[in-house]
């Protein structure tokens, strides 16, 4: 059969025999090509520093680290569908406007007099604090402080992508104007579920610029010990959307959480893919094995459909871990599936 001359006039015939590819087409489970990693903020901060001090933002646009997935560097992305990367401003630097189909967030891991203008909104930066940044919105950056300024960028792109549903301009000057209140978006809605009548949502992503990290702080203090909270994750929180009660994006989850000391979580595996940054603490996250061992500013990955479980390894201080995933493009297609599992020693 397999010197049948039919198999090299299909190939001619832009055609072929699907009972050669049925394994692989329909596999008994999910595997990711993305595999479990952790990236070192220890090691990662001085080339920051060093790329901040022997590379211009005209000559960068965006001066960025990219946390590459060992399995997934050609497209370069840090699980499939999602991308991490470490960026750096300066103090009198600003970065060119821009747009793209990609929605993006910053998490701010150190510095301050910093914003960035989302369609005519300064967003201000503190540590800690999530700005989001949705798909087709204008944004630049800008820096007055006296230290340097790095956040941890996300994006969507590698699944948009795959869609081949990109798009991407530059604005024509190199900022945008202002033509919003500061941090209006935050203002506005950043209240739990009290929600201003006279405005009406412009899109499917939160209308909150900013969640500061003062009010996600003041959340999880409010919880303090009156919750059991999950076993596999322990406190957890959901970054939501005031208008829906959802997501803060619609392909991308945020999450913060809180692991009490000597914390051992429950094994777990999901379809949905993970990356978190340390916001503070130590401990280490058992993925399929392989033992990922953090600390403050850390960023691991954990690729869908792997088993892991998390651990505070410190028996006196608390752990916080702030998260993001793919989680609603894979419950929005139906295609999320969760279950309890062994991540190995």
């Amino acid at each position: 059969m397999t010197d049948d001359p039919a198999y090299k006039a299909l190939e001619n015939l832009g055609a072929a025999p699907l009972w050669r590819f049925y394994g692989n087409l329909f596999p008994a489970e999910p595997k990711s090509r993305a595999v479990p990693y952790r990236w070192s903020w220890q090691n990662l901060r001085p080339q920051l520093l060093h790329f901040s001090q022997t590379l211009s933002l005209e000559e960068a646009e965006r001066r960025v680290l990219m946390l590459v997935n060992p399995g997934l560097t050609d497209p370069p992305a840090t699980v499939n569908t999602l991308y991490a990367g470490l960026q750096i401003i300066l103090p009198g630097e600003t970065a060119q406007a821009h747009r793209h189909t990609s929605n993006a967030f910053r998490f701010i891991l150190e510095g301050s007099g910093a914003w960035t203008t989302v369609n005519g909104e300064r967003v201000f930066m503190a540590p800690g604090d999530l700005l989001l940044t949705p798909g087709w919105h204008w944004h630049d950056h800008t820096h007055e402080g006296t230290d340097p300024m790095i956040w941890l960028d996300a994006l969507d792109y590698p699944l948009i992508n795959a869609l081949e549903a990109g798009f991407y301009e530059k604005y024509p000057q190199r900022l945008q104007p202002v033509t919003r209140p500061d941090d209006a978006g935050s203002r506005q809605f950043l209240h739990g579920r009290l929600t201003p009548t006279w405005l009406a949502p412009e899109g499917p992503n939160s209308p909150i610029t900013r969640y500061t990290w003062a009010e996600t702080q003041r959340a999880l203090d409010a919880i303090a010990d009156s919750a059991e909270g999950s076993a596999v994750d322990g406190i957890v929180l959901e970054y939501t959307n005031p208008w829906t009660g959802g997501p803060v994006m619609p392909t991308i989850g945020c999450r913060v959480q809180r692991l009490r000391p000597g914390f051992d979580g429950a094994g777990h595996q999901q379809t949905t893919s993970q990356i978190f940054s340390v916001v503070r603490g130590a401990g280490a996250t058992i993925v399929d094995g392989v033992r990922l061992d953090w600390s403050q500013h850390d960023t691991f990955a954990i690729p869908g459909w792997a088993s892991y479980r998390h651990v505070n390894t410190s028996g006196s201080d608390d752990a916080v871990l702030f998260s993001y995933n793919d989680e609603p493009v894979m419950r929005s297609l139906g295609l999320y599936r969760g279950q309890s599992a062994d991540p190995g020693a």
